[in-house]
This record gives structure tokens, C-alpha cells and sequence, in this order.
């Protein structure tokens, strides 16, 4: 059974989720939080396997509250041990509305999902982060990155943070930064599906970070991915395929 709470400071929405996921088989409303708070308190209290949370709230902002909730996990960085598995927070959002979107992410958020999302898209997302994965679809992404672009980025750590990957990870990591699914990838560096899989598990256990979201941040902030410079390899639809690169090492 996976367990949910929801944090919204919306009573009406709060309460439609909660009856939204009681109704579905597999999963349980532990909990209601209006402000983050008690989002914070009640994770601590009722020990969710997921948290529905709100990004604008009174008092702690669902930022705030993602952060303490996460605390536990490490933050993505070179070669540190898996983290603890904990809550998950997924965030519920509005893209045009919310300006909080990287702090979310590096505060320790598994993934987004718009607040209009149909039922059945919610459902399954709780049940897709609940196993363990980030919910950042590549149209999210590049929403995310699109908005990266606009206003002044972060402290940058230096780019030896990437000391220990290899050149065919880092391949793989600035494409998982720009929004491209493994498939995506496996075509654009001509690769098996299983090898791009494999690592990406390497990217994650090395920077453990916790889910794919968390690769985004460190492409960012280890500079291996500029905010507004378009992808140099996005060809146009009639450009044709582009010849082979490097063998994979």
C-alpha cells in the first residue's frame, strides 16, 4: 500500500485528492497538510511513502517544507554513497505561475506534475515516484531550462566535480540535463537502450543523487550544460541522421 499525503493550503483541492487517491486500489490518504509546516510535521508523524505538495503556501513555503522532509537525503555531489531512502515530494504546480521550479528540484523534489493533470496521470505519477523514479518528463525539462535561462543561475561548483565520469557519461548526463528520454538518448549516440540505462545508474550512484531530477542540478551547477545555449546536436526534422560517434567505452 502506498501511503500519501497531500499538502495544499487550497481546502477544496486538498480534500478532492485525498478522495482521489483513497478511491484508487494500492493507495492511502495518511494525511492533509495546509501550509508546510504541518506538510513537515505530519511526514514525521504519519511516514508517507509520497507527498503531494504545493509549491505556494502560507507561512513555510512546499520549497521550505520539501527541504526539511529531504534533509535526510544528501544533496547530488561527486562520488558520494547512495542516499537514504525516504519520502518522496512530488510537486504540484502551475509552470506559468510558480518561480520556484530549480529550488524545488535541489531541495530534494522527485518530480512535477501540473496542477490541471487529468486523475489518471496524478495516480500514476504517485505510483511512478513512489518505485523509486523522478518524474521530470522531457517537455518538463525543457520548461525548466527555458526558465533557468531567464534569470541569473546559481553559484556554479567547479567543473572537477566531474572527476571520475567518464567521457560517455558526461555524453549522457548533458543529454538527461537537456531533456531527452534513455530512448532519445540511445538513438542520438547510437546505443542499446540497456547501455544508456546502465549509465545513467552510473551517474546516480557517483553523484548520489537519488533520482534523475537530481542529474539535472549537477549538469547545471558542475557546468557541463549552459543555461540558453541550444543544444548543438538538435537537428532540424530534414537534416537526416547523423553519422556515428565513438565507439562506447
Amino acid at each position: 500500500m502506498i501511503r500519501v499525503l497531500v499538502a495544499d493550503d487550497q481546502a477544496l483541492l486538498r480534500g478532492s485528492l485525498r478522495l482521489l487517491v483513497d478511491a484508487e486500489p494500492g493507495l492511502v490518504a495518511v494525511g492533509e497538510a495546509a501550509d508546510g509546516t504541518e506538510a513537515v510535521r505530519l511526514t514525521a508523524e504519519t511516514r508517507p511513502d509520497v507527498v503531494l505538495m504545493d509549491v505556494r503556501m502560507p507561512g513555510l513555503d512546499g520549497i521550505g517544507a520539501t527541504r526539511l522532509i529531504c534533509a535526510p537525503q544528501q544533496a547530488p555531489g561527486p562520488h558520494h554513497a547512495p542516499p537514504h531512502d525516504g519520502p518522496r515530494v512530488l510537486i504540484l504546480t502551475m509552470f506559468d505561475l510558480d518561480e520556484y521550479v530549480y529550488g524545488a528540484l535541489r531541495a530534494g523534489a522527485s518530480g512535477f506534475l501540473l496542477k490541471d493533470a487529468p486523475p489518471a496521470e496524478l495516480l500514476a505519477a504517485i505510483r511512478v515516484v513512489a518505485a523509486g523514479e523522478a518524474l521530470i518528463a522531457p517537455a518538463v525539462t525543457r520548461r525548466l531550462i527555458a526558465e533557468f535561462a531567464r534569470r541569473p543561475g546559481p553559484a556554479r561548483r567547479d567543473s572537477a566535480g566531474l572527476d571520475g565520469v567518464t567521457d560517455r557519461e558526461r555524453d549522457v548526463l548533458e543529454l538527461v540535463a537537456r531533456g531527452l528520454t534513455n530512448t532519445e538518448i540511445a538513438r542520438r549516440l547510437f546505443v542499446g537502450l540497456s547501455t544508456v540505462k546502465t549509465h545513467v545508474s552510473h551517474l546516480l550512484t557517483k553523484f548520489g543523487a537519488r533520482d534523475r531530477a537530481q542529474l539535472v542540478i549537477v549538469a547545471y551547477e558542475t557546468g557541463l550544460v549552459t543555461p540558453g545555449i541550444a543544444d548543438p546536436d538538435r537537428r532540424a526534422p530534414d537534416a537526416g541522421p547523423r553519422p556515428p560517434g565513438r565507439a562506447v567505452s
